[in-house]
């Protein structure tokens, strides 16, 4: 709804505004009506009537005036409001914005995320955040950015700040468990993007990554618990999907990195040794670290994970206690492995995460 709005209007605070006002009229209105036989219609529509009052009363100009001709004739196509979201994402990654934003108002606008969700993943003050997705919004408007896919040579300019941001989408859907619809949507974009850049290696990776990842999602949950890797029942693994996935394995830069990562995962005889070499080519970034610690720990043993990870620069991330109490528990150090899951729970973001170490913590006091 938004991004059919901002195409049609090109203004991003009045397209949010009659979309808020949309679900808004919906919660006063379904429980005395009734929910509609098309949600999704309903409430495009009511947004579209609200953008349009607001035009006409603001129609000062050809150019309004036209912009209402042009809503008039709208019509509400599930098909047209699905390829709107990709014509945003490339609007929102266009090199003049900066990549931090161009990632932070693609969250906003097609994942949906809020200005907090935001600031907190980007880890910065959520006033900050708030400044800076309104001057990428005002730039866009000033600058009289495209509202459309751009031709196939100005493709790879983009490709960073798109690849990031369909990371970024599928790796909320993926953490918080919840979202299954944002790492679906993120999936269905990378390859929408895959048959604009056919063969392109990135983009086959990030599918890659997506798919080995997205095949695990009916055993990562059980009863509300987050279940780990080596304790998941891999007969609920999507094989359709880790067989697409490890056939668009190719070599290349991160994303077919982190694909080939997911891939080792997914054979029973993945060897932690190849893990760390592949963890050594990503490089960079606190979270990498980590996740190579604890690749070593399953490859030479919890005294080695542990070595490892008293290594790490200090980290208020919580799976660096989290992954600590864990080799200690493995160790039958329990009074230290409680201490660190304590240390994980007070700053742990998920519900079934913190369920899991709450379960881990009542095994190493019992």
């Amino acid at each position: 709804m938004v991004s059919t709005l901002i195409r049609i209007t090109g203004d991003w605070s009045l397209a949010e505004d009659c979309t808020a006002d949309a679900f808004e009229k919906a919660i006063a209105r379904w429980p005395v009506d009734g929910v509609p036989d098309n949600p999704g219609a309903w409430l495009t529509t009511v947004a579209k009537n609200k953008a349009l009052d607001r035009l006409r009363r603001a129609a000062n100009e050809a150019r309004k005036l036209e912009q209402v001709a042009i809503m008039n004739e709208l019509e509400v196509d599930d098909v047209e409001l699905t390829d709107d979201r990709l014509r945003l994402i490339f609007t929102c990654c266009h090199p003049a914005l900066p990549l931090e934003a161009r990632v932070a108002l693609t969250l906003r606008t097609v994942a949906g995320l809020t200005t907090p969700e935001i600031a907190s993943a980007f880890l910065v003050p959520e006033p900050t955040m708030a400044q800076r997705l309104v001057r990428a919004q005002k730039k866009i408007k000033n600058a009289g950015i495209p509202y459309r896919v751009p031709s196939i040579d100005l493709l790879p300019e983009r490709l960073g700040g798109v690849l990031a941001v369909l990371y970024l989408l599928f790796n909320e859907g993926y953490t918080a468990v919840s979202r299954v619809d944002l790492a679906e949507e993120a999936i269905r974009l990378t390859r929408v993007l895959l048959q604009l850049m056919p063969g392109e290696p990135e983009v086959q990776g990030l599918l890659a990554l997506e798919l080995l990842q997205h095949s695990r999602r009916r055993a990562r949950l059980v009863d509300g618990e987050l279940v780990p890797l080596e304790e998941q029942d891999r007969s609920l693994w999507d094989q359709a999907l880790v067989d697409e996935g490890l056939s668009l394995l190719r070599s290349g830069g991160r994303y077919q990195t982190q694909a080939a990562i997911a891939a080792v995962h997914a054979r029973d005889d993945g060897d932690y040794s190849e893990l760390v070499a592949l963890y050594d080519r990503l490089g960079g970034g606190a979270v990498v670290a980590l996740n190579r610690a604890v690749a070593i720990g399953m490859a030479d043993g919890p005294e080695a994970g542990l070595a490892a990870i008293e290594a790490l620069p200090a980290s208020d991330y919580y799976l660096v206690p989290a992954a600590r109490a864990d080799f200690l528990r493995r160790l039958g150090r329990d009074a230290e492995a409680a201490e660190q899951y304590r240390l994980a729970l007070a700053v742990v973001k998920t519900d079934p995460e913190r369920r899991y170490l709450a379960r881990r913590l009542a095994e190493v006091e019992g």
